[in-house]
């Protein structure tokens, strides 16, 4: 299979020297054919005749109370979990 890495690459707003082609198209097709000998995926995750996932049905449960799920949090503040800045 051809894998056309300059394409990829301007998808993903990437640079690649020309140089670099040949061994990213190898890499890819290593990936390629580690996922195509994946086993088949066992449980409620179906694909039918038109490619369509079926997922099973949501099913409501039992979740953590607020202290149980902030218990271990090393930053709190109002009930909440505090966590750094990463978007200015």
């Amino acid at each position: 299979m051809k894998i056309d890495i300059k394409h990829i690459a301007k998808l993903a707003k990437l640079r690649i020297e020309d140089d670099e082609i040949p061994k990213f198209e190898k890499e890819m097709e290593n990936i390629l054919s580690m996922v195509e000998n994946l086993p088949p995926l066992e449980g409620s995750l179906t694909i039918d005749e038109n490619n369509c996932m079926e997922l099973r049905e949501d099913e409501a449960a039992p979740s953590l109370r607020r202290d149980e799920a902030i218990g271990n949090a090393p930053h709190k503040q109002a009930g909440c979990i505090v966590v750094p800045k990463t978007v200015e």
